[in-house]
């Protein structure tokens, strides 16, 4: 089973709806905190939300469950906390939320094709690998694979 991640920052319009096309992507998980803001371009809520069903027919999910706290970020943006610390007070953040019950609703232990949107343009220093890597944990199981685009 192949769970995908996704940065929409330094990719074109193009580019993005190709990558999610090409790799046969089903639901898009916006995982970020704030996915209204104009530096969002073509991933505004609203016009991705259009975009990915009219277009694409993918299915999009806002899900805060999955999104770090504002202090969380903040603190890491203003270089308050290392990345490291980030990555422990946010996995802190998933066991807290409790978020089986939820992605058990959401997705009935079914993670093919579903790709987990943010904003960074790698994985390396973004929540969204820190969630992919949780939820394989998580559902080890599953023999989930993940691959960031």
């Amino acid at each position: 089973m192949k769970l995908y991640t996704i940065g929409f920052t330094k990719k074109s319009a193009s580019e993005f709806f190709t990558l999610l096309k090409n790799n046969n992507i089903r639901v898009l998980v916006d995982i970020r905190l704030n996915n209204v803001s104009q530096l969002a371009g073509y991933t505004k809520r609203k016009d991705l939300e259009y975009f990915l069903t009219e277009l694409l027919s993918i299915r999009y999910i806002h899900d805060l469950n999955l999104a770090p706290t504002k202090q969380i970020l903040d603190d890491y943006k203003k270089k308050v906390i290392s990345w490291e610390q980030y990555e422990k007070s946010y996995i802190e953040l998933l066991n807290e939320r409790n978020i089986q019950d939820n992605l058990n609703e959401k997705y009935n232990k079914n993670f093919e094709n579903v790709c987990l949107l943010c904003s960074e343009s790698t994985p390396e220093n973004c929540h969204r690998r820190l969630a992919a890597e949780y939820i394989k944990k998580l559902y080890s199981e599953l023999d989930i694979e993940i691959v960031h685009l």
